[in-house]
């Protein structure tokens, strides 16, 4: 049961006072008639969290990463990255989104070599072997010559992640990406994901609409209220690091799992 002992990783909660990696402050955005969509939403975010964005269809989740990628302008309040203001920071975060939007007319290999071509960070060479590696991490090094039209749904989301993590991010941001999969495919691939993470130690934003993803992949959950959106409650995630599919049934991981379940109906019935 060693999954469930509190976390072994250093203390990585952005306390009051301490330095902030990812600092939202009374951010708000509306949409150009005027209606909220998102108001005073506040957060401090230390480096290496992985924050669950949970909430009804329409509460903001996915504005809130658009203005985290600096891809939308603030209504009010300030977003801070690491320093700088969301489009000052686009070189340190990677976005993936529902679709693996991979291009068809790329192979395997060169859609997840894009991002260190378009940075120019590297020789072709690097962009070979740091591809290979991530292949080779994510279990489609076998299939690395193919076109996206011969992999399966979860196939190109594990393409997706590797371009994404190929530039080394330091801030993932995740909209919804395994949504369309079938439930054992994107168990499977949240474990992965954190696999990956515990290699690169970036953070995270992941938007969802499964309470038990939040619960397994996240080190906190923020749940939001909808119109406008707010956040309702956060709720801290205590189980260790690495996380097994083993978690999935462990009765503190269920208990928790009802907790944020029976907050999110309070919150989406207007009673919370």
């Amino acid at each position: 049961m060693t999954a469930l002992l509190p976390s072994p990783e250093p203390a990585v909660r952005a306390a009051e006072g301490a330095p902030a990696f990812v600092e939202l402050a009374g951010v708000g955005k509306r949409f150009p008639t005027g209606a909220p969509v998102l108001e005073e939403v506040s957060l401090r975010v230390a480096k290496g969290e992985f924050i669950a964005l949970l909430g009804a269809s329409g509460c903001g989740k996915s504005t809130l990463l658009r203005l985290l990628a600096g891809l939308s302008p603030l209504s009010a309040g300030r977003i801070v990255i690491d320093g700088m203001a969301p489009a000052e920071a686009r070189e340190i975060m990677s976005f993936i989104f529902q679709d693996p939007t991979l291009l068809p007319w790329r192979t395997v290999r060169r859609n997840v070599e894009l991002g260190l071509e378009l940075a120019r960070s590297t020789t072709r060479e690097g962009r070979r072997a740091r591809a290979a590696a991530l292949l080779e991490l994510v279990g489609l090094a076998d299939v690395a010559g193919r076109y996206p039209r011969q992999l399966s749904g979860g196939m190109k989301m594990r393409v997706s992640i590797a371009r994404a993590l190929a530039t080394r991010p330091r801030l993932l941001l995740l909209d919804e990406p395994f949504a369309a999969l079938d439930e054992m495919t994107r168990d499977r691939l949240g474990e992965e994901l954190l696999r990956l993470r515990e290699a690169d130690r970036f953070t995270a934003f992941f938007v969802t609409h499964s309470v038990a993803e939040a619960v397994f992949l996240s080190t906190r959950i923020v749940l939001l209220r909808a119109r406008p959106g707010r956040i309702a409650r956060v709720f801290e995630v205590p189980f260790a690091h690495p996380r097994t599919s083993a978690l999935r049934s462990a009765p503190e991981f269920l208990a928790l799992v009802g907790e944020v379940s029976a907050a999110l109906r309070a919150v989406v019935g207007g009673a919370a």
